[in-house]
């Protein structure tokens, strides 16, 4: 365990930020000439971002391209003309005439879809719907690659339960009659452009899918890095060498909600920890006085404390974490006559 006050660059950039931002517009030009012979891969990724692969039949090659690549180069070098420009995904809302950008490494859920298929494909299992099932499956894949180019890219769409047909559950429409579905299933593809993965860069061409498919809030993970730095000027934390606070911080929906409101300027360090004390809570300090963060669970009692969701029942003494709390109207003199 490591006695350190937290920098203010607590949820700093990991190593992958430090590579070269990729040109776009640059990818888009280059790709005109070569986009009818890219090698092009369907995947599918379930809600757990389990990667499957699923084999394409040769007739449907033209409209993969179609579906995945001639939309979004259209909308890049139209864009070029029109003066669009790239900006940072957590620099501004979305914008006419500007494409977000935001770092892989920064969205959890994506680079571990993508890590099924860069480090350990040879475990990729081939969909089947008897064992895997359509209604499972949140976003479809396809990965793009070309004898031309370094590195493969990557496009990635939601799958909405809505554009999937399952073959028991269907039927076919057939000269004037209904007919049994005869396949075990049937999907439609998004025609509208969604997301564009460039080596470390994730293109964002429509931030709610973003959002939906990955679990990543732009907003909330800035106001959440602020919330951090303010917490590292009014507490000494002590945090073990091998885990950072970002680490822990890493797929816990409730913490980083929880850090959108509060307020780690609102109380001591000594105030909270006489309260944590108060009802036995599991935090505690080290020799120099800092808190004992060891893992995201002291993470998470710490946010709670600060968020002041630990109440403790003056008729009964009973000890609740409330999850809401609507602040009582306190009437007026008037409202009482």
């Amino acid at each position: 365990m490591q006695d350190i006050a937290l920098p203010t660059d607590i949820l700093a950039p990991p190593k992958e930020d430090e590579a070269p931002e990729t040109d776009v517009f640059l990818w888009a030009n280059n790709l005109v000439t070569i986009k009818e012979e890219l090698k092009i891969e369907l995947f599918f990724f379930n809600k757990h971002y389990v990667v499957y692969r699923s084999q394409i039949h040769k007739g449907l090659r033209r409209q993969m391209e179609g579906l995945f690549i001639d939309n979004l180069i259209e909308y890049v070098l139209d864009g070029a003309e029109k003066g669009m420009i790239v900006r940072g995904f957590e620099d501004a809302e979305t914008e006419k005439d500007v494409l977000q950008r935001t770092r892989l490494s920064k969205v959890d859920n994506a680079k571990m879809v993508l890590n099924w298929l860069k480090t350990q494909e040879h475990e990729i299992e081939t969909f089947v719907e008897e064992e895997h099932d359509f209604k499972r499956i949140k976003g479809i894949l396809v990965r793009c690659s070309h004898s031309t180019l370094d590195k493969p890219f990557y496009v990635i769409k939601a799958l909405p339960q809505t554009l999937i047909m399952k073959g028991k559950e269907s039927w076919m429409l057939r000269n004037g009659s209904f007919v049994p579905f005869d396949a075990e299933g049937a999907l439609k593809i998004p025609a509208d452009n969604q997301l564009l993965v460039l080596d470390q860069d994730i293109y964002v061409f429509n931030p709610a899918k973003l959002a939906s498919l990955f679990g990543y809030d732009a907003k909330k993970y800035t106001i959440a890095d602020t919330k951090m730095k303010l917490i590292a000027q009014n507490f000494r934390l002590s945090v073990t060498p091998d885990q950072t606070v970002e680490d822990m911080l890493k797929g816990k929906k409730s913490i980083m909600t929880k850090l959108q409101k509060v307020d780690p300027t609102g109380i001591t360090q000594k105030d909270l920890m006489d309260h944590a004390e108060d009802l036995d809570l599991p935090l505690m300090t080290d020799d120099s006085g800092a808190i004992i963060i060891m893992d995201s669970k002291d993470l998470s009692v710490f946010v709670n404390l600060l968020n002041e969701d630990y109440i403790e029942s003056s008729l009964t003494g009973a000890r609740y974490e409330i999850t809401g709390k609507k602040p009582l109207k306190v009437a007026e003199d008037t409202d009482l006559i």
